[in-house]
């Protein structure tokens, strides 16, 4: 009797060749966060395959990383910062090397849950850029929806379209840079999900 559990031989197959393409089994797709998480994934994996086809510099994969900074804290403080610590090595490394070991590192990284914790400390991280230049009225408004989406009462895009506009408002370039931001294209609507 054939077993309906584990990986197909042609899924096996393909992702022993294809290791960095991210893969999920239909079914899990129903789950609002398990399909953000894989077209996440997807989008990820396309600005990485970019970042290899144009030519990868030490200084463009440094920027890669950088970017990428509060979507990898989402995923994984433990796996950013090894992640940090193998983009400090770029200048004793070599760089075909190190990418592919990065590239590893990153989408391996992004296969582990965004969890609605992880948000709210990726989403206090943020607000600490600018929360000393918000009036004490915004600041509680916003510091209040991070709050809600914690307890489950408002969906992530909530507090980050006000944080988006404040990092709009107040001109943060390095916040506003962040792919954690706008991590794939807003029409999709996978972070409006309570």
């Amino acid at each position: 009797m054939p077993s309906h559990s584990g990986t197909g031989i042609f899924a096996k197959a393909f992702q022993d060749e294809f290791p960095l393409i991210p893969v999920e089994e239909e079914g899990r797709l129903c789950d609002p966060s398990l399909r953000e998480n894989f077209i996440e994934r997807v989008f990820c994996y396309r600005r990485f395959q970019d970042l290899v086809q144009n030519g990868v510099t030490k200084q463009a994969l440094i920027r890669f990383h950088t970017i990428h900074k509060y979507l990898l804290l989402a995923h994984s403080q433990q796996h950013y910062e090894a992640m940090g610590r193998l983009v400090g090595q770029a200048e004793r490394s070599r760089l075909k090397e190190l990418t592919l070991t990065y590239g590893e590192h990153f989408m391996k990284t992004l296969t582990m849950k965004a969890t609605v914790r992880k948000h709210v400390n990726v989403l206090q991280h943020i607000v600490g850029y600018f929360k000393s230049r918000l009036t004490t009225q915004e600041k509680a408004e916003l510091l209040d929806l991070i709050a809600d989406y914690h307890r489950g009462l408002t969906p992530l895009i909530v507090p980050l379209t006000l944080v988006k506009h404040y990092v709009q408002i107040l001109d943060i370039g390095y916040i506003r840079d962040q792919v954690y931001l706008n991590p794939h294209p807003k029409e999709l609507m996978l972070r409006n999900h309570a």
